[in-house]
């Protein structure tokens, strides 16, 4: 059985985080990944240019039960420090709207830092590994390993400390899994119940019908879920909704509830419509519309409406009814779209049980959890990579 002080499961953002500083700091590290490569979740972020952190990340910008519990890795490791560490590695880069920050050039320039960091540590890698079982014992843990493909048994392996960090359940075309969660089981820490999260809407048929002819169709938007309001952009899909702002009100929406849409944010169109009326009432409500949105979109809004004649013969009151539609416009999604294309998941192992400033679980000392296996979500625009690197680097100083 080969000996290490340090084992880490997941070879993604916060499993390379923490690998690095863990060896870095003297540490004999092993880190198992069970698919082909390393951070896959980093090669195809942002497009292929990973949104790898945002300028403006605080503790406000994530979901918890405990919406407390990042504040400590945050703030012991930020995204200027981050942002430090890619500048070191003359990786060039821009901002986008809202803080994001994306590489110029491949992805693969954020994952290639994160190994040319763990060669520094002489960290050991091991791809193709699946953890076939994990036992406590008297010094740490035992690990019973075997190839992800043949399946054949490899090395035991043994540590002091083990730390968790296999991501949720999002993507599972990716290799995502369950695996985390019951780690988290089979030591008695609890659960936040999972969801995905940042993830596109679907609708009911009769809506769907008529959101379908717009599919491919973006606007900008203020969609909001009781208190909780995001002003991005808005994506018309074959199956529903998506884009920034969707994804964003997605890990906020539960079943049974409705979310608004303002498809022309800080415009007041039923002052629009007024003003139109008074000017040139001789037009169609339609082509007033086509002024603001694309033809598709008028036409869907005023196929809503059996209005005849042009828009001088209509009432304040029916006014009224098409402004709702368009600043106002209330609708209940019945699901999302799962999984499949999640970019997160909700949920995770609960942070009552573990020590925000080291990641360690407080009932069994030595294992530790990181990244999106923990009950901590972030928004869409470079908050979960941070995340990553923030509660990893925290664990990698005390591993």
């Amino acid at each position: 059985m080969k000996k290490f002080d340090v084992v880490i499961i997941g070879g993604g953002a916060a499993g390379m985080m923490c690998a690095l500083q863990a060896g870095q700091r003297g540490r004999s590290v092993l880190l198992i990944e069970h698919s082909t490569a390393f951070g896959e979740k980093i090669r195809i972020s942002g497009g292929g240019r990973c949104n790898f952190t945002n300028s403006g990340c605080s503790h406000k910008n994530f979901l918890s039960e405990n919406k407390h519990y990042c504040k400590s890795a945050l703030s012991q490791y930020t995204q200027h420090d981050f942002i430090s560490l890619v500048k070191s590695y003359d990786i060039a880069f821009h901002e986008k709207t809202l803080g994001q920050l994306f590489c110029d050039g491949s992805a693969t320039e954020i994952i290639e830092m994160l190994v040319a960091e763990m060669r520094k540590g002489n960290v050991e890698l091991a791809l193709k590994t699946e953890v076939e079982s994990i036992e406590k014992s008297e010094d740490g843990f035992s690990l019973r390993l075997k190839h992800s493909k043949t399946e054949e048994p490899l090395e035991d392996v043994s540590c002091r400390s083990l730390v968790i960090a296999t991501g949720g359940r999002s993507i599972p075309k990716m290799g995502a899994t369950g695996f985390g969660y019951k780690v988290a089981e089979q030591f008695g820490l609890d659960l936040v119940e999972q969801r995905p999260a940042l993830v596109p809407l679907t609708f009911d048929e009769q809506l769907l019908a008529s959101l379908s002819p717009l599919s491919g169709i973006g606007l900008d938007a203020v969609v909001s879920h009781q208190k909780t309001k995001f002003s991005e952009a808005m994506l018309f899909t074959h199956r529903g909704l998506s884009g920034p702002s969707i994804l964003q009100i997605s890990s906020y929406w539960r079943e049974g509830e409705n979310i608004q849409l303002d498809m022309l944010p800080g415009r007041d169109v039923f002052e629009l419509l007024k003003e139109a009326r008074q000017t040139n009432g001789k037009i169609a409500l339609q082509t007033v519309l086509s002024e603001y949105f694309p033809k598709r979109v008028a036409d869907m809004i005023t196929e809503q409406f059996e209005f005849e004649g042009n828009i001088a013969d209509l009432s304040d009151k029916k006014l009224r009814l098409v402004s709702n539609v368009i600043n106002r416009w209330t609708v209940q999604p019945v699901g999302t779209e799962g999984y499949r294309t999640a970019e997160v998941t909700l949920g995770g192992v609960d942070t009552n049980g573990l020590n925000s400033k080291t990641m360690m679980a407080k009932d069994v000392p030595g294992l530790y959890f990181i990244g999106e296996v923990v009950d901590v979500t972030g928004w869409l625009g470079g908050y979960n990579f941070q995340w990553a690197w923030s509660s990893g680097w925290v664990a990698g100083q005390v591993v």
